[in-house]
């Protein structure tokens, strides 16, 4: 018990400490995010977690504290093999197949085929290689990848430690401490972000670690557990999915098609977001605990299943604001699309009118609307009409005429401006 308090209190400083320290460094290599257009937020948070989960955890097992336990070892240096692939990621954008590929195969070295059976390990791997990449999508906003991971980390730890898991419940409070030192960082407005290397080690890890708790009992149950453990980034990426498939973009490349995204069009501040993702993160994962622990029957995974499917229908409909577009004036229009030749060509031009001798200032071409600036003649405003074959009769203005402009005569229409 008090090695557990020292070692949270321990990863909690040291993450929060080393991502203040890399923030600079990553700074100078290039290792950013942008959100927002202009904001650039660097991704040493991840690093920071990796290096402050690992350290805490081997320090305890090397002092003998707290013993891993078998099997550990290997997962802590599957997810830090998945940490690397993720720092490859955010430096050279690697592609989306070449992550998942690479996660599950360091899946494959974990997965308790043993307990789970050939077929169920082969399907766990594949969920545990999603679970990954829908955590590294989570970090499309603040604070929410970062919170989603502290509750989940929780959740899944009371369930290792309902299964007398001690190595694993350790392991995964010391990472939800580590979450928690970034998130000083991360909470809203961020200064510093996961990034591939944060996120995926932390989805990694918890999914391995709920299929390891579930291994060997009723896989229906199990199914039913992961999927509320996990609700979030399941509903976050269901929603992606079907955002882009119905307006015809690519799976694969980014876009304001997320949770947060779509909450923030609603209304809601970025710390507010980040407290209505936790808040429904939270309320998955107790009921996966409760699941598990025989509190609640299996049935109560279809409540969750159900806000999942009602979350995602509502937030569909909701328009993103989609880089490259501008709303359009007026209810129900769409968006029109404004590009820079359009606006450049709209400049300003000078001409001369030969025939009328005006001088015509107008703001875009064919436009009807131009400025008409009479030369003065005579100390009067006089504008010749443009067609004048016919002579007409003087016409004198209901303005007070100034004795200069009364002594002249003038042939042709008046046209007189009060200025």
């Amino acid at each position: 018990m008090l090695y557990g308090i020292v070692a949270a209190t321990t990863a909690l400083l040291l993450a929060a400490v080393l991502a203040a320290l890399l923030r600079a460094p990553t700074l100078r290599l290039g290792l950013l995010d942008r959100r927002q257009r202009q904001r650039r937020v660097p991704l040493s948070g991840g690093a920071a977690v990796v290096l402050a989960t690992c350290l805490v955890v081997v320090a305890g097992d090397r002092t003998g504290f707290a013993p891993l336990g078998e099997g550990m070892g290997t997962l802590l240096a599957a997810g830090a093999g998945v940490a690397a692939l993720g720092l490859v990621a955010d430096a050279w954008r690697l592609k989306t197949r070449f992550l998942l590929v690479g996660t599950a195969v360091a899946a494959a070295f974990v997965v308790p085929y043993g307990d789970t059976g050939v077929l169920a390990g082969v399907a766990a791997v594949g969920w545990i290689a999603c679970v990954a990449l829908a955590f590294r999508a989570l970090d499309h906003a603040d604070g929410v990848a970062g919170t989603v991971g502290v509750v989940t980390a929780f959740g899944v730890a009371a369930c290792a430690a309902a299964e007398v898991m001690d190595g694993l419940a350790v392991l995964l409070s010391v990472l939800a401490a580590a979450l928690t030192g970034f998130l000083m960082h991360n909470w809203p407005p961020a200064r510093v972000a996961l990034g591939g290397c944060g996120a995926m080690f932390t989805g990694f890890l918890l999914a391995v670690a709920a299929v390891t708790t579930r291994a060997g009992q009723d896989a229906t149950t199990g199914a039913g557990v992961l999927f509320a453990l996990t609700a979030v980034a399941v509903a976050d990426a269901a929603l992606v999915v079907l955002a882009r498939r119905t307006s015809g973009r690519p799976l694969l490349r980014r876009g304001p098609d997320h949770l947060a995204h779509r909450l923030r069009r609603l209304g809601l501040t970025p710390a507010g977001v980040t407290v209505t993702v936790g808040a429904a993160a939270f309320a998955g994962v107790l009921v996966g605990t409760l699941v598990h622990t025989g509190l609640l029957g299996v049935g109560a995974v279809l409540w969750v299943a159900g806000g999942v499917v009602v979350v995602v229908l509502v937030l569909w409909r909701v328009r993103p604001r989609v880089p490259g577009q501008a709303r359009g004036r007026g209810r129900g229009r769409a968006d029109v699309r404004v590009s820079r030749e359009v606006r450049t060509s709209l400049d300003a031009r000078v001409g001369h009118d030969a025939r009328g001798g005006h001088e015509v200032r107008a703001s875009r071409e064919g436009s009807p609307r131009h400025r008409v600036r009479p030369r003065r003649r005579s100390g009067a405003l006089v504008q010749r009409p443009r067609e004048s074959t016919e002579s007409a009769e003087p016409v004198e203005s209901p303005l007070r005429a100034s004795p200069r402009m009364a002594s002249s005569q003038v042939n042709g229409s008046l046209r007189v401006r009060n200025r």
